[in-house]
């Protein structure tokens, strides 16, 4: 096994069905127990429930009947259409369940070698950022002599059935899966990564560019190995689990099981393009209850399609949940699609790769302001930034930029009726190109990106970023909240993310030698007008230049134009606050820049923190002569080097 899988409980498949087959003997789980403890932790069972291993259950048990398919799967008693939609959805692509679903033929029944079966399987679930081995027994609860949660519509297959089991284990007991979301599980089935859409909201069912939109981005995710699943959520006043006049259930998880562009006879003119259907398979989880609008099983619309087209679709008529709808249909139907992609990270894919981090943080409370790690969202403006604070780098022009926020499963917690997500979200800053210290109170900083804050267990947000360095603060919504957190981020090129730890420069051996910063200095670079012209066109390529004590941090260049917006931030630390602050401005040229100018500041904390226009002079002290030319500028300045 790979030392990058954790073991659930410590558990040792190999080493418990080795010993269970030399003592002659069937597993029986003492960590998750053939008992009422495991199914509930607040209801009663019904009926009684009997715990029987499948081979009680039929004569000749297996993992698989046939393959694995998303029509193996059927909900129980339990409300984890959730659970049966993600797993409907995992069945659907061979390299994610064999990793769910570890050596598969090493794990099936053998009748033609009895004595190798000794009632334990394993999973591997990925939780919370590491892969996790859960190991189980296959006494399974019955009413009956019927498994009363999701089974298989063969009598004899057992794959899905072992599969819940675990994840219940995982989850504490089988009443902790009841009610749930799909793209959780569907994460925790693959690592994916998971946003949330809504459809009513986004007004996807109005606005045919939005819908077209949507529809190419499933169309890609699908295709490169994502997965989907949506859902009705009930309006207030009615209930879950009821059927609408179209067949369609509401509060109800369904898998999307294709997402294609349907061929149609040239005589037909639909809303999209004359010549191709923008078109979408569903699944309901209880195999049974369809959709019974355009475009269903015996629908009139389906004589438009050639028979070879209906091959190439592997159109089936039967009641089995699996039902074909059009793209505006479904925008106009469902009100939720949970989106899981599978971000590609490899270095030989035909297809974009990404450059990903992942960081394990948590939120956590101390009456120090400077320790304090729970401060709440944005508006709580006192203690906001009393938050983990995580740095990174857009090292292109503009760069798209996926960010995945994960609080830890709650679920485990429900018996002590704590089971609930908490409200998560985060901002993106603009800061300083080269903070390296935390933040302690914005002034010249820029929000560039807030995302939603909800209840769920991942919040998720995608964007294009201009170059520059950024800090993203994951929060809870309210101040005070305890819990843990992990923080992935996606990028074109590496982000180098890392969190901020330090609230100032180390104080060390050196310090004393080389002396240690008394002032912070932070500066805000807006714009440069009024330069000299410098080539025939009578542009310019400036960018500046600002230097203090002996660092520099120099701005990107702004082409061809003699004004030019900068928005350039940086902090000092400053060891000798009589030495200026030098701003210049510079042109880029091929062989040598050319100087235009620069403005000297003090940067004392009592200078104005307004922002100021300032003349550019020539080379040397402030009272040089005038060049054309004048920068406008933020400063702000501190003695206390942890008020900035």
């Amino acid at each position: 096994m790979s030392s990058s899988v954790q073991l659930f409980r410590d558990q040792k498949y190999h080493e418990l069905k080795g010993q269970c087959i030399q003592q002659r003997r069937l597993f029986e789980d003492p960590e998750f127990p053939a008992s009422d403890e495991s199914l509930f932790y607040q209801s009663a069972p019904p009926k009684k429930v009997e715990w029987k291993r499948p081979k009680d259950l039929c004569e000749d048990p297996y993992l698989f009947v046939n393959g694995i398919s998303s029509h193996d799967l059927h909900q129980g008693i339990l409300g984890n259409c959730w659970f049966v939609a993600a797993c409907s959805c995992l069945a659907l692509r061979k390299t994610l369940w064999q990793q769910v679903i570890p050596d598969f033929n090493e794990q099936e029944w053998d009748p033609k070698k009895p004595e190798k079966y000794a009632g334990i399987f394993r999973f591997r679930f990925w939780c919370f950022g590491e892969w996790t081995e859960v190991v189980v027994d296959d006494l399974l609860p019955t009413i009956d002599g019927k498994l009363i949660y999701c089974h298989s519509n063969v009598k004899n297959e057992f794959w899905s059935a072992l599969l819940e089991k675990a994840y219940a284990k995982l989850a504490g007991s089988y009443e902790a899966l009841d009610g749930g979301s799909a793209a959780d599980a569907i994460v925790d089935f693959t690592g994916a990564v998971a946003e949330s859409v809504d459809l009513v909201q986004g007004k996807y069912g109005e606005i045919i560019s939005e819908q077209i939109k949507l529809f190419e981005d499933l169309l890609k995710v699908h295709k490169r190995g994502g997965l989907i699943s949506c859902s009705i959520t009930a309006s207030s006043g009615s209930t879950n689990e009821v059927e609408t006049e179209t067949g369609l259930v509401i509060g109800h998880a369904y898998s999307v099981t294709a997402i294609q562009k349907v061929r149609l006879g040239e005589r037909l003119i639909f809303s999209f393009k004359a010549e191709k259907l923008f078109m979408i398979r569903l699944r309901n989880p209880w195999g049974k209850r369809e959709w019974n609008g355009a475009w269903s099983d015996n629908s009139e619309e389906w004589k438009k399609v050639s028979n070879s087209e209906r091959k190439s679709l592997g159109l089936t008529l039967e009641n089995d949940g699996e039902f074909w709808m059009t793209f505006e249909d479904w925008c106009k139907n469902f009100t939720d699609v949970d989106i899981c992609r599978i971000v590609n990270t490899s270095y030989f894919s035909i297809h974009k790769t990404w450059e990903k981090k992942m960081m394990h943080g948590a939120w956590a409370k101390n009456s120090e302001p400077l320790l304090n790690r729970s401060g709440g969202c944005f508006d709580n403006r006192e203690t906001f930034l009393q938050n983990p604070q995580y740095v990174f780098d857009v090292k292109k022009t503009e760069d798209k930029v996926l960010v995945s926020l994960q609080q830890e499963d709650r679920r485990k917690y429900k018996k002590e009726g704590k089971g609930d997500s908490i409200p998560i979200g985060f901002e993106i800053l603009k800061v300083e190109d080269n903070r390296s210290y935390r933040l302690h109170r914005l002034t010249v900083q820029e929000r560039v990106a807030t995302s939603l804050y909800i209840n769920t267990r991942t919040v998720f947000l995608k964007r294009i970023l201009k170059q520059g360095r950024y800090v993203l603060i994951p929060t809870t919504y309210h101040p005070g909240i305890i819990t843990k957190f992990i923080l992935r981020l996606f990028t074109d090129v590496p982000s180098k993310l890392r969190e901020l730890k330090a609230d100032r420069p180390k104080m060390n051996c050196w310090s004393l030698l080389c002396g240690y910063p008394r002032r912070v200095t932070q500066i805000k670079i807006h714009a440069a007008e009024g330069l000299q012209k410098q080539d025939r066109s009578g542009g310019a390529d400036p960018y500046v230049l600002i230097k203090c004590e002996n660092q520099s941090v120099r701005s990107p260049v702004q082409h061809d134009t003699t004004s030019a917006i900068f928005d350039t931030q940086v902090i000092f630390y400053r060891k000798n606050i009589d030495s200026p602050i030098i701003v210049q401005v510079w042109n880029s040229n091929i062989l040598c820049d050319e100087f235009l100018g620069q403005a000297v500041l003090a940067a004392s904390p009592s200078d104005p923190r307004e922002q100021q226009t300032l003349q550019l002079r020539g080379r040397g002290s402030r009272e040089a002569a005038e060049v054309p030319g004048h920068i406008t500028v933020k400063v702000f300045s501190s003695d206390d080097l942890v008020e900035l």
